[in-house]
This record gives C-alpha cells, sequence and structure tokens, in this order.
C-alpha cells in the first residue's frame, strides 16, 4: 500500500510540477509534509538543501529521498519513477507537436502565459524556506524568535551570488559560516 501511495503521490508531483524543480517544491511539500506527513517542514528544508548539493533534478532527489527513508531502495525506485513517468510521456509527445507546430502564435501565447505562474510557484517555496530558516517551523513570525545567524548568512549569500560567486561555492561557504556560527556558540555556552 505504501508503493502505491508513494507512486500517485509523486506522479501527481511529476505531473503539475511545470516549471522545474523550484515549481516542485509547494507540491512536493504539500504531498510530502502537508497530506501525507511523511516529513515534518524542517526535514523538508533539509531534503531540498540536499536536493540541491546532489546531481539532478530537485524533484527526482526528493522522489528518492523520501522513497528511501519510507520504504527503504524499494520505495526509493518507485517514487523516483512516479515522478519521472509523467515527464517522460508528456516530454515525448509535446516534442512531437513543438516540432509540427512551434511557429503558431497561440503555442507561443500558452508558453508566455506559464511564466508568472511558476515564478509565483518559485516565490512561494522560497518563502516557505525562508520562513523555516528564519523563525523556525511554528506559524507565527516573531521577531524574538528570529535566528539573526541565518538572517546573516543568507544576506551574505545573496550579496555574493550577485557579484556571480559560483553557487556552489556559495552553498560550501554557508554550510562553514553556520558550523563556525554554530561552534562559536556552544563555545559561549559552556
Amino acid at each position: 500500500m505504501i508503493y502505491l501511495q508513494l507512486f500517485f503521490s509523486f506522479l501527481q508531483i511529476g505531473l503539475f510540477s511545470f516549471g522545474g524543480g523550484y515549481a516542485a517544491m509547494p507540491l512536493i511539500q504539500g504531498q510530502v509534509v502537508t497530506l501525507h506527513g511523511w516529513l515534518t517542514m524542517s526535514e523538508f528544508t533539509d531534503l531540498i538543501t540536499i536536493s540541491q548539493m546532489t546531481p539532478g533534478p530537485i524533484a527526482v532527489n526528493s522522489a528518492t529521498f523520501v522513497g528511501m527513508k519510507i520504504a527503504g531502495i524499494p520505495g526509493a525506485v518507485v517514487a523516483t519513477a512516479g515522478c519521472i513517468l509523467p515527464s517522460c510521456i508528456i516530454v515525448t509527445i509535446l516534442a512531437r507537436l513543438y516540432l509540427k507546430y512551434r511557429n503558431l502564435d497561440l503555442l507561443q501565447g500558452v508558453l508566455k502565459s506559464l511564466r508568472p505562474a511558476v515564478v509565483a510557484m518559485i516565490a512561494s517555496a522560497g518563502i516557505l524556506i525562508l520562513k523555516d530558516a528564519f523563525w523556525g517551523s511554528g506559524e507565527s513570525i516573531l521577531l524574538t524568535r528570529t535566528e539573526w545567524s541565518m538572517v546573516l548568512i543568507f544576506g551574505i549569500c545573496v550579496l555574493l551570488l550577485r557579484k556571480k560567486l559560483n553557487p556552489i561555492w556559495v552553498m560550501v561557504l554557508a554550510g562553514v559560516m553556520k558550523v563556525g556560527i554554530s561552534m562559536t556558540i556552544q563555545g559561549i555556552c559552556f
């Protein structure tokens, strides 16, 4: 039964996640955190971080991770298959249609109209992750609960990315900064 749940959950994610991995994050969160409770919001944030650090699309990495956590290797295979099956079918059909009708104004209009929805989905996922990083997984945002070290790391990372520093180095630096801050805080507390 769990294999069917994993397959159909990630089949839905694969079927409706237009716009790539970032656009899929709210769908993944809806299935994995909200609907089934397979992960907490904190675990989901960690999942996104791990998915970013490993090669491959976020949705596929997420499917593999969640499947593995819930049902071992067979669960990882089933969840990953559910996630990629719609893409394989849809891309094959769309490639044939696009090659045949790529010059139609109607098709170009449809593609342009999808862009704002994709941007909204990416923004929604980003805001939820920022909220969890800065204020934890609670419902309310309180200034007293703000993790200022995370705000500082975020600000530094944004500046470095705007300076066109390689994102991989920015992620490594963010990890080093967090470990350094944690070690400093632990040293102060003891």
